[in-house]
């Protein structure tokens, strides 16, 4: 094998954005963050809101469903917290 063949099968590809689109991405990026992170918090309300209908009004199924929702939404944030920390220790920085 050649030696300038050697260097360039050596050579790292870092993936980048093109010129001008870190800050439109970057927003788009924490819109999405802030959506999930709202959705978060309103199934919370509505699944203790079940809950308590359920016990107000007598309802057992009702207050089932709001703690099981509670306790997906709880899994879920937990999830959304670790996953991508476990993609980028698996992944790396994604050059190849």
């Amino acid at each position: 094998m050649d030696v300038m063949t050697v260097t360039v099968l050596a050579a790292k590809v870092c993936p980048k954005a093109p010129p001008g689109a870190v800050g439109p991405t970057n927003e788009i990026t924490s819109y999405v963050l802030w959506g999930v992170i709202i959705l978060f918090g309103l199934a919370i309300i509505i699944g203790i809101g079940a809950v308590v209908a359920g016990r107000i009004f007598g309802m057992s199924h009702a207050s089932k469903v709001g703690v099981i929702s509670l306790v997906v939404v709880f899994v879920a944030a937990i999830a959304y917290l670790v996953l991508p920390g476990m993609l980028n220790g698996i992944l790396g920085k994604g050059c190849i």
